[in-house]
This record gives C-alpha cells, structure tokens and sequence, in this order.
C-alpha cells in the first residue's frame, strides 16, 4: 500500500482520534469523522477535547498541513477512501453487555458509500461473533467490501507511545489482502514513528514490532481476553493485599517477589483502589456476557469483577478502622480524580467513588486533579469541592488520601503535606509514595496490603 493512499476514521475518541492524528503524520491523508460539533470545532483548531500527553502537537501539525481532515460527513470522506477504520463507541447496556448501535450503524452507513476493494476495519472492542454479522451485512447490502478485526491495544495516557512502539499489530479476516493492506499501513507508521514521537515528546521504546495475522474472530477474542487477564491480575493482587493487611505482611514485598517469576511478571500487580476506566470495566463485563451467549460461564471474571467493584469501599472502611472514629466532620482531601494518570477520563473512576464514599461517611470532602476537574464535576456529589492547586487541597486537611497516580501527587514532599494538613493521616490507595519519607515527616502512612 502507498502512502498515497486515503484513510478515514469514523469516531474521534481516544482511540479514533490517536489513530487518524499518528497516520496523518506518516504519508496518509486522513478523515476523522466526528458528529459532536463542539468536539469537532476543538479538533479543527487542532486540539484534542480531552487530555491526552503528547496528542495535542500531533493534531496542530496535522491540520495545518492539510493531511489531518476532521469532518462530521460520512459522503465527503468514506467515498475517497481505501481503508475505513470504525472506532465509534461501544458503550455497556445495564445487563453488561456491549451496546453495538454504533458499530452497526456506522457499518451500515459506510456500506453504502465505500468504493469497492475498500476494507473495513474494525477497532473498536466488540465480542467475539460481531465481524460476521457485519460481514453478512455487507453480502445483504451487495457491496464488494473487505472486512477485517483491527483490535487496538493502547492505553491511556500513553496512546502515542503504544500505537508508535507497539507489542503487536492484530489483524483478523478471511482476505489476506485486505490483512496486508492494513499491516502495511502500519509498517507505514513505523518508518515515521521516530519523527512522530519527537513531535508529541514520546521517549522512544522498545518495542516487539510483531504483526500478527490471524482469524476473524480470534482477532476479536484476543482483545477482551488480553484486558480481562490484565484485570484478573490486579484484582488477584488486591485479594492479597487484603490477606496481608490481616496477617501483618506487605502486599509490595510479596507481589515484587512473586513477580521476579519470569512466568509470572511484575507487571499489573500493583494492589490498591482497583481498575477503571473505559476498556478494562467494559471489557471485563463484556467478555462476561458474551460467554454466557455461548453457555460458558467466567466464574473467574465474575470474582475479578466482585473485588475491584469492592475496592474504594474497602480502602473507606480501612481507613474509618485506622482512624478509630467517625468520618464525619473531617476535612479528607482526595488528590487524583483520573482512573489513572496521563489522561482525564473518570470513567469508573475509583478516585471519584472513593469521594463520593467518603462524602456519604460524613466527610468533608475537597478534591483535586490536574486534568480530570471538567469530566470529574458530573460523577461527584455536589457538596464535594473541587481545588485548583494540591496546596489548597490539603490545607487544614485531617487526612489526604492519594488516589491517581500524577506525578505532582506522589511527588510532593512529604515536609509540605505536613506543614499544610491539620491532621497526619496520609493513605496512599495507590500504594505509590514513599513510606519513608512520609514517616520521616511525622505523617501516618497506611497503604493497602501494607
């Protein structure tokens, strides 16, 4: 494939809007196709409407040279094009089960307007079984039209570094040309990717560069199944630091060992207040509810799903027991609102549940993150404050409580969270700051599993 050719993505999320930024930098012309105006209006003045490290530079250059095209018409951009990639939402129903209006929708949309040869792929999280009912959809509608599972793998608040210096590349389907079309377009990307990550500042990785061509429905089962093995790995490591706060051991000790295990790794096994965001929760109850569909029941998903739901409770009730008192009336300062850092998405956050939780205690709650305070304001209660600075979170604080792992948070010097506090309670929920030091400065430090 050259880099001539024209792509167009058809939803600007996190994903979409990654993945149409990164290969307008590499030789593509691309479409971006948004239908929320305000969200579109932001991109055009060639920035991202949520916060995202490094893609704000990447989205500038690629407007202002006219390779980055943000459009809300599916006419002006799906005609033009060689590949379409669908990277709309798929959003839970109450049941847990994924929503797919979107996917369905957008295929049907598309349907109508690619030329033939064009190939479809697939990005967003779908279950296992959803490629062949739009691969029937297309035979129904008489379009010649190649469809492919083009999973996505990256993480928040590192989407750059994860598309550019990826693991692997997963591409599913029964045509292995239209699996080559899309693997070439990425080996496109990764001849550029040095440039492109000196634009956005992403340190250079290393990387496994592996391109892997499988089934269709493989492609969609290895998705779900790599972020619910990740989810049963933290939540297993959150069972065990429960067990270690009964038994008097430390949580970090025991998973830095057991993680020595080359078969078992180190990564993803860091206890404390449980997952969340947009793929792991979603993903987690999706891959649930798509076994059901096929009689197999993921006893083991379900218990992984039970104990992170648990978490912010149980860090509230740790905290209560430590204290030996009532919540209420305290000052509690919760820094961190983002499911994680790097990102302002507080989609299942467990910062803003612990707030809530702390709220409903009796708490006086005020909290504080560097880019979630917009999207965080509709999930909190509305007595629960909002600082614009952690020194103005904490002051007269009777207890801070560390919730996202930012930087700034688990950085600031201990001295100050003393000097500043009214109380000396310090919980880390994310076990990341330095106990130490935080001893040393007359705090009392409580972790989870520690």
């Amino acid at each position: 494939m050259q880099s001539k050719s024209v792509i167009t993505v058809l939803g600007a999320g996190y994903v979409g809007l990654a993945t149409a930024a990164l290969f307008a930098q590499a030789g593509f012309r691309v479409y971006v196709v948004e239908p929320n105006k305000e969200r579109l209006d932001t991109i055009k003045q060639g920035r991202s409407f949520f916060y995202e490290e490094g893609l704000d530079s990447v989205i500038e250059l690629g407007i202002k040279s006219g390779s980055l095209l943000p459009t809300d018409s599916y006419e002006e951009s799906v005609p033009k094009s060689d590949i379409v990639f669908s990277c709309v939402g798929t959003p839970d129903n109450p049941d847990g089960s994924s929503n797919l209006t979107y996917v369905f929708d957008a295929a049907k949309t598309a349907a109508k307007l690619m030329k033939p040869g064009t190939v479809y792929a697939q990005k967003s999280t779908v279950p296992v079984g959803t490629g062949s009912q739009i691969q029937q959809l297309f035979a129904g509608m008489c379009v010649d039209i190649d469809y492919v599972s083009n999973p996505e793998f990256l993480r928040e608040g590192t989407a750059l570094a994860d598309t550019l210096f990826f693991d692997r590349v997963v591409v599913g389907g029964e045509s292995s040309a239209a699996i080559d079309a899309v693997i070439d377009a990425y080996r496109d990307l990764e001849d550029h990717r040095d440039h492109i990550a000196h634009i956005a500042r992403v340190p250079v990785a290393v990387q496994g560069d592996q391109y892997i061509a499988t089934t269709l429905n493989s492609a969609e089962l290895i998705k779900v199944t790599s972020n619910a093995f990740l989810a049963l790995k933290i939540s297993f490591a959150n069972s065990i630091a429960m067990l270690a706060d009964k038994a008097n051991a430390d949580v970090i000790e025991v998973m830095d060992a057991v993680g020595a295990d080359r078969r078992i790794g180190r990564s993803f096994l860091n206890a404390g207040r449980g997952y969340g965001g947009g793929c792991f929760p979603k993903d987690v109850s999706g891959l649930i509810s798509s076994a059901l569909e096929y009689g197999v029941d993921l006893e083991i998903m379900h218990a992984a799903q039970n104990l992170n739901n648990q978490m912010p409770g149980y860090i509230v009730d740790k905290l209560q027991d430590e204290l030996g008192e009532s919540l209420n009336g305290k000052r509690v300062a919760v820094l961190g609102l983002a499911f994680k850092a790097g990102t302002s998405d507080v989609r299942k956050s467990p910062g803003v549940a612990m707030a809530n939780k702390l709220s409903y205690a009796g708490a006086e709650v005020i909290t504080y993150d560097p880019e979630a305070r917009e999207e965080a304001a509709p999930d909190l209660l509305n007595h629960i404050l909002q600082a614009e600075t952690i020194d103005s979170a904490i002051e007269n604080a009777d207890i801070v409580l560390l919730a996202t792992e930012w930087r700034q948070i688990i950085d600031y010097p201990a001295t100050l969270l003393a000097e500043k506090m009214s109380g000396s309670i310090l919980f880390d929920a994310i076990n990341q700051y330095d106990a130490l030091e935080a001893q040393r400065a007359g705090l009392t430090y409580i972790g989870v599993g520690r």
